[in-house]
Parts: structure tokens; sequence; C-alpha cells
């Protein structure tokens, strides 16, 4: 993780996995100098490109990692089945991030979400990849949705 990482417990090298934490996620996105915080739930949280982004430990032992970012725009109710037809069309052709819409108060939010299950640890190499593969591939779904949605 770049070097200003979080430290491996003690007797763990930089290439043994160990547990997913909240903390090793929050150390690694500030060592890239990102603004973050802990949400209610203690959920690590923050906003990137304007797009608000959650980084969720899930599972009965905390091992899944959930990347969620809800994209800045929401789209009118009358909008829905296009957009319905754009987030198909993506799950059709990529792998990541899930898309989905959800209705809100204000309109159709879009989300994206890329889960991966770590339930026998992960490397911060790993850690930082996943993290930035989740943030990247949202950011690209929104923009992609973005450019298909006419204002």
């Amino acid at each position: 993780m770049n070097g200003t990482g979080p430290r491996p417990p003690a007797g763990a090298t930089p290439d043994q996995p160990t547990p997913l934490t909240r903390d090793r996620i929050a150390a690694y996105l500030r060592s890239e100098g990102y603004d973050i915080s802990f949400d209610d739930d203690g959920d690590v949280a923050g906003v990137w490109n304007t797009h608000r982004f959650w980084f969720i430990v899930l599972g009965d032992q905390d091992e899944v990692l959930q990347v969620r970012g809800r994209a800045s725009v929401e789209l009118p109710a009358e909008r829905r089945p296009a957009a319905l037809l754009a987030v198909n069309d993506w799950n059709r052709d990529r792998i990541w991030p899930k898309a989905y819409l959800r209705e809100e108060e204000d309109g159709i939010a879009l989300y994206g979400e890329v889960s991966a299950d770590l339930e026998h640890g992960v490397t911060d190499d790993q850690l930082a990849r996943l993290l930035d593969c989740g943030l990247a591939t949202c950011i690209q779904l929104f923009e992609a949705m973005a450019r298909a949605q006419p204002s």
C-alpha cells in the first residue's frame, strides 16, 4: 500500500493474507490522500468525483468487502424505463460493478457495487487493488449512464 498503509499483524509478512478490517480500508484510502469518514454503521465512506461511496465489511466473520457507490445525479421517475435498459445492458456486458436502480425520496438513484469474499484474508496489495477497482469501475458506470441518459 505504497509503504504508508497499515502494518500487518505481528509475525505477518506483506505478502501474507490477513483479515479484512475497516481500519485497513481506511488506512489505505488515507494513504492515497482521500478524505474519508466513518458513517453511523461504522462503514468507511467518502466522495469521489461528486459520487458517494461506502466501503462495507459484511459476512458472519467480516470476510466480505463491498465497495458501493451512489451516483450523484438522480433521475426523475419517468426516466426509469430507459435507465433500466441501460443498466441491464451494463450488467450483461460487464462483470464489475453490479449496477442497479433504487427509488429514493427525490427520484431514481443509480448504484454500483463490487464485492469480494476474503474469507482467507487479503494482502495489502490485493486490498488496494480491490478498493481501486471498486472506485474506478463504479465511476465508469456513472459516467457511462450519464452519457446514455439525455438531459
